[in-house]
């Protein structure tokens, strides 16, 4: 068994096992697994979305589809949380366990509140295991247009959910921080605010970042960014998911430190982006210099790069 099926399976009941064990299922092209209380059991496989059945094979029609027990749901989360929830009800709190090997596992259930804040969630019904994969050399078609020479641009990635942006973030980073053909190694610092870009396991990053790189695991982007450039003074900062006035702040505030920024942000095009509210700001007063597009519908596809004139580059 490869290793990255093996730490799957390992997160799913005995009886779901089974049907994964004997499934022919490519790990590698795997994306998600949602298990909800007596619902279909549910895979993102290949960018779609199938129903598992009793057979383990991937089927369309719901009345094929394996229904998931409140039993298994418990069981999945004794196997998730190592046998001591505890020990992870920070992590729950937040919505989500790391795992080993850099997986994001999702829960939803009921809220407890306490003083205004989420204390835990309790009656957990909604698992969602996201399968994280590496993709090592995804960013070479498109890093020598991030660089001005020995300068690095400030760059924004635009793409629709699931189509692969914190993957090519990653490997950007990768790549800023080892260094590649066209420049030198540089700093970088993240901002890892769900544990989704170096996906830290006790401390301990299960992806490939590069030998430069320094990590705030589970903080939230605008304090992190701040954080990280009074503590660990990097050349470049690097943040997945931005859109609050909060972030747009800090950005500003790093970019004034002469700090670079490498971003992403959900998006269908330039112009969705330009209109929205808060990130649209700092398009037109043409903060950032360089956007790479995924296509929509296609996992990692760069359907452009674009300059802050709009000009197509790439």
């Amino acid at each position: 068994m490869d290793k990255k099926r093996e730490e799957i399976i390992k997160l799913l009941p005995k009886e779901i096992r089974k049907l994964f064990m004997m499934s022919e299922i490519d790990f590698s092209r795997l994306q998600e697994i949602r298990l909800r209380v007596n619902m279909p059991l549910i895979v993102v496989y290949g960018a779609k979305e199938y129903f598992i059945s009793c057979t383990g094979k991937p089927v369309s029609e719901i009345k094929e589809a394996y229904r998931v027990t409140c039993q298994q749901i418990k069981e999945a989360m004794v196997y998730i949380s190592s046998y001591s929830r505890y020990a992870f009800e920070d992590e729950i709190r937040q919505g989500f366990i790391t795992v080993e090997g850099g997986h994001r596992v999702g829960v939803a259930g009921r809220i407890i509140w306490d003083g205004g804040k989420i204390k835990s969630i309790t009656y957990i019904s909604f698992i969602n295991i996201r399968i994280s994969h590496e993709v090592i050399g995804c960013s070479d078609s498109v890093i020598g247009y991030l660089y001005n020479d020995d300068s690095f641009y400030n760059t924004l990635i635009i793409s629709p959910p699931r189509c692969g942006k914190t993957t090519l973030l990653r490997d950007i980073v990768r790549s800023i921080a080892n260094g590649n053909a066209g420049s030198r190694g540089r700093t970088v610092g993240i901002v890892d605010e769900r544990s989704e870009i170096s996906a830290c396991h006790l401390g301990c990053p299960q992806n490939n970042i590069g030998c430069r790189t320094d990590v705030l695991d589970g903080c939230p982007k605008s304090e992190g960014m701040m954080m990280l450039v009074r503590s660990m003074s990097p050349e470049i900062v690097a943040v997945d998911e931005i859109g609050s006035r909060e972030d747009a702040a800090a950005i500003d505030y790093v970019m004034n430190c002469g700090i670079n920024i490498i971003a992403t942000v959900h998006g269908l095009d330039m112009e969705e982006v330009i209109n929205k509210p808060v990130i649209g700001e700092l398009v037109r007063k043409r903060m950032f210099k360089r956007y790479i597009l995924l296509k929509k519908g296609m996992m990692g596809k760069i359907s452009a790069v674009f300059d802050d004139r709009g000009n197509v580059i790439y």
